[in-house]
């Protein structure tokens, strides 16, 4: 009997989750000073996931998905990207969005009901909007990077997807077509342990979320997702791949969903306190501050300064949207087709005179 093929995954991890170095930095990351701007995105982005539940418990902000834990993941992600390549996002990648330009105000929007947050003003007019549905917006990466493949543009398509979305037909559709094409695609499956209330292991056999890009012929990291430097160095990797028309790129980044799945769900009903204050452990925040402030590069007096400004930056945001005027309720139709049908103009008519504006 002879092996037909076998397989090694790759894990990557720079900083410890004490901040100390498990070995020198790697070339996506020339110093620890190119580190610095990085972690304030992080805490900003800290700031605003907080207040942004605040509005919601105050029946200010519809349901809201959290991104606390995530943030070195996102703000890595982000940071990685060039304005000309194109993201799809799944609906809890803020940092990553917010790193292209987009306004809090939007993601404010999008989840208290307006759907003209999903515009993405500021950000780059080929992103994709926030996709619900999950994994869709794999294949739609994928027919981006098909297209600049095509074109023969020097441009990447990235996608994001949670742990439970990989086991999605969408997803492994996307790895198929960018292993049969050899496509400038990025796909980033973000290992948060949880599919909602679903652990890993119920919902796939795999032995890492990684491997399931070989299947596809895609290069496959699993990475500590904790670990900024570790995402930027994956980041660089699968980009520069991408670029250089080697092909696509599976990248699994393990990490932890500290709050709830929104904030419409309770996790303490599935979530053992045991599991969620060990997670709390290797959160990426605390890391890169220890590191920081060893290399002489932040204190105390930097951070409460940084805070607040953050503070008054989402303040500005929440104004914003608080104070944008609430649209009429027929708006709901208007971003369904660029020529309405019939009976759906009945449906927004009725809507109308049920206002008493007919």
């Amino acid at each position: 009997m002879s092996t037909a093929a076998h397989f090694d995954i790759e894990y990557l991890q720079y900083l410890k989750p004490d901040g100390t170095l498990a070995g020198p930095l790697p070339p996506a990351v020339p110093d620890a000073k190119a580190l610095l701007p990085l972690f304030k995105q992080m805490l900003f982005v800290r700031t605003f996931d907080s207040k942004a539940i605040a509005l919601q418990r105050t029946g200010k902000l519809g349901t809201y998905a959290a991104c606390l834990g995530h943030e070195a993941t996102h703000v890595g992600i982000g940071a990685s990207m060039q304005p000309e390549d194109v993201f799809a996002p799944s609906y809890r990648e803020y940092g990553a969005q917010f790193m292209r330009g987009l306004r809090p105000r939007e993601v404010l929007m999008y989840w208290g009901g307006d759907e003209r947050g999903n515009l993405l003003t500021g950000a780059p007019a080929h992103d994709y909007p926030w996709c619900v549905p999950i994994s869709t917006q794999c294949l739609m990466a994928a027919g981006a990077a098909l297209s600049f493949k095509l074109r023969d543009q020097a441009r990447i398509a990235v996608a994001c997807c949670g742990d439970g979305g990989s086991s999605k037909t969408d997803f492994y559709a996307a790895v198929n077509s960018a292993g049969a094409y050899t496509l400038p695609l990025v796909l980033c499956v973000i290992n948060n342990g949880w599919a909602i209330s679903v652990p890993r292991k119920a919902q796939t056999g795999a032995q890492t979320l990684a491997q399931k890009g070989l299947a596809g012929g895609l290069h496959c990291l699993q990475v500590d997702g904790n670990d900024l430097v570790a995402v930027l160095e994956a980041m660089r990797r699968a980009t520069g791949r991408a670029r250089s028309g080697e092909g696509g790129s599976v990248i699994e980044f393990m990490t932890y969903r500290l709050h709830d799945h929104t904030t419409a769900d309770d996790a303490r009903r599935y979530r053992g306190e045991e599991e969620v204050k060990a997670a709390w452990e290797k959160e990426p925040f605390l890391r890169l501050r220890t590191f920081l402030t060893q290399a002489g590069l932040w204190d105390e007096a930097q951070e409460k300064a940084w805070i607040e400004e953050c503070g008054k930056r989402v303040d500005e945001e929440i104004n914003a949207y608080l104070e944008t005027p609430v649209q009429p309720v027929e708006a709901m139709f208007d971003y369904l087709y660029a020529d309405m049908p019939a009976d759906v103009l009945e449906q927004r008519n009725a809507a109308i005179a049920l206002e008493g504006r007919a």
